[in-house]
């Protein structure tokens, strides 16, 4: 569970941070460099869920999609400095129940 869990957060990290980065480049008029070095963490967090032990595409990648909305949400708290309402944290919460339902229901 540890190792799953530090999984979905690097590839949380990874994929927000660089979508941010491009972002920055593309809405913030930051420099092009913003953008090359966001695309390599792109691709670099294209590989980081092929280490989960899970065996099913499909249900990483929906667990992923929960944890991402609450890291997004942190994210912009954090980083971009836009603090969430009450909606927000709800989502977030609902989503993370979501990802719980997916990884943890008793399957055969």
């Amino acid at each position: 569970m540890v190792k799953a869990g530090v999984l979905f957060l690097l590839a949380g990290l990874a994929e927000i941070g660089g979508g941010y980065l491009i972002w920055l480049w593309i809405r913030e008029q930051y420099s092009f460099w913003y953008g090359v070095m966001g695309a390599i963490v792109l691709v670099l967090y294209g590989f980081i869920p092929t280490f989960q032990s899970y065996p099913a595409f499909g249900r990483v990648y929906a667990a992923y999609g929960g944890v991402f909305i609450f890291l997004s949400v942190l994210w912009g708290w954090g980083v971009d400095r836009k603090t969430p309402d009450l909606y927000d944290w709800l989502g977030a919460l609902i989503c993370l129940l979501g990802v719980g339902v997916i990884l943890l229901a008793p399957r055969h």
